[in-house]
């Protein structure tokens, strides 16, 4: 596709898991480096590293990339990028993708796919991506975000209930996901409209976000639509525990 988006990549020094993660290093160069270089491979031009922590910004700005410092107080990487948006001046209709700063395995592809929603469905102000569930104890586990689509492949609710729940199944007791229709897991990769951002800012949180304790129902919430992409598989996870750092060093060293 043509790379007529941008890409951020909010960064953040605190972790309850893992302090620092972002400049762990794997494979002789910091995490948020890989990161970097996997969205310098899109082509894109625009590329920012939004941090509030001056390690991470010397980090950055030490394998050239371009870094805009933002508050601290933000609860979310959303408002990160909300900022970053304002500080560069972007125009209401450019398209970002939130590149999460510990994902140093993410495809291309995937990157591509997130921006590919909003350039192709104007109409939308987020987008997002979802894979098949293959297993029933998926459809069932809270830890597993499920999201029904309309036909256009936009967001009419996310979950972490088993949605779409089959009546006639379901009465019975059985625990296991409807056959009518595909069972839609949610995978965390954001796109965002300038626009929607500049809305995001006055979107007080909803009921909704709180019950499910899930962001972007704010969004459904105040009427903004979500495009969502469907793709065969789930990425791999990102870097959370020291069991993460090990087996990705292990990948990115090519043993």
């Amino acid at each position: 596709m043509t790379a007529d988006y941008k890409i951020v990549i909010p960064a953040r020094y605190g972790s309850s898991r893992l302090p620092g993660k972002p400049l762990l290093e794997l494979a002789g160069k910091p995490m948020i480096q890989h990161v970097y270089e996997r969205a310098l491979a899109t082509g894109v031009s625009d590329i920012v590293i939004a941090t509030d922590d001056e390690r991470i910004r010397a980090a950055a700005a030490g394998f050239g990339a371009e870094v805009v410092m933002t508050s601290p107080d933000h609860e979310n990487g959303t408002e990160r990028i909300a900022e970053v948006a304002q500080v560069k001046g972007w125009e209401d209709d450019a398209v970002i993708v939130n590149l999460q700063g510990d994902e140093p395995l993410i495809p291309q592809s995937l990157i591509e796919t997130t921006a590919a929603s909003l350039i192709d469905y104007p109409e939308a102000g987020m987008s997002s991506v979802c894979t098949p569930l293959e297993h029933d104890a998926d459809a069932f586990d809270p830890n597993v975000v499920k999201v029904v689509l309309d036909r256009e492949h936009f967001a009419m609710y996310f979950s972490r209930a088993a949605i779409p729940w089959d009546r006639d199944l379901y009465k019975h007791g059985t625990e296991k996901m409807t056959s009518r229709m595909p069972v839609y897991r949610h995978i965390g990769m954001y796109g965002y409209r300038v626009s929607f951002l500049h809305r995001y800012s006055g979107m007080d949180a909803c009921p909704l976000e709180g019950t499910e304790s899930l962001e972007q129902l704010r969004a459904l919430w105040y009427g903004v639509r979500i495009h969502m992409s469907v793709i065969p598989e789930p990425p791999g996870h990102g870097v959370d525990t020291q069991a993460d750092i090990d087996r990705v060093a292990a990948i990115l060293s090519g043993k």
